[in-house]
């Protein structure tokens, strides 16, 4: 996921070595995916590696090389499928979003039963456990701001959680129209994200970083509750 941000056409995109021009930058995608069950589980292992090395080295200095040592496999079969590490750090991103999107139909059977703000409750518990515990969502999401295309790449991505975020809203807000869904999705999406961040960038050494984690999901559900109770009594925020 990706906020969008302004490019000058002209500019090299690292992500792709051309200029950005004025249709917006490149939305980068694997030279190709594979089809057999081998191939695969070698795709896997290999996406699997580069999530423990961006994590270990950060994304500045993240290699092919040795992504391909750790998965065990040639480094030209890296580049049979990513043209850099760039379109490799994109698809860790559509890993990681594929994964939100499922647990988001999978909230979605309980709207708009009366209950359904003790089932968010769960769900942002869920989000939340998800972004603490795995490191390497929080790398992804960072790596993903490094260029106009990783980003523009991240923000096409992030569509798919939008629909389906749009479509839970749709009992909640039955006025509001398919942009006004959109758009609080996007509001929803972003500030949870945002605070997520944030609710881990204390230290544990600290003796504070697990007080801070929780106080900040708890106001994270008091937020997002709240903001969804009044967008639900008021239907269409906007005309």
């Amino acid at each position: 996921m990706s906020d969008p941000k302004p490019v000058t056409a002209g500019k090299p995109d690292p992500a792709t070595g051309q200029p950005v021009d004025e249709d917006g930058p490149e939305i980068l995608r694997p030279r190709r995916r594979p089809a057999q069950q081998r191939s695969r589980e070698r795709y896997s292992r290999i996406l699997a590696s580069a999530r423990e090395v961006l994590v270990d080295v950060g994304f500045e200095s993240f290699t092919f090389d040795e992504v391909a040592k750790r998965a065990e496999v040639p480094i030209g079969t890296l580049y049979q499928f990513f043209a850099n590490k760039y379109v490799m750090i994109c698809e860790l991103d559509r890993q990681d979003t594929a994964g939100v999107v499922d647990d988001i139909k999978r909230f979605s059977e309980f709207v708009p039963a009366l209950e359904w703000p003790d089932f968010l409750s769960e769900f942002i518990d869920h989000i939340a456990g998800l972004w603490r515990h795995d490191v390497s969502r929080r790398a992804v999401w960072l790596a993903v701001q490094s260029t106009p295309a990783t980003r523009a790449t991240a923000a096409h991505t992030e569509q798919e959680l939008l629909d389906g975020i749009s479509e839970v809203l749709r009992p909640l807000a039955p006025r509001a129209n398919r942009m006004v869904r959109s758009f609080i999705s996007g509001l929803l999406i972003h500030t949870t994200y945002s605070l997520l961040n944030y609710s881990v960038d204390r230290p544990d050494d600290t003796g504070l970083g697990e007080l801070h984690y929780e106080l900040t999901v708890q106001e994270v559900k008091r937020m997002l509750i709240s903001y969804l109770m009044t967008v639900a009594e008021q239907g269409n925020p906007r005309r």
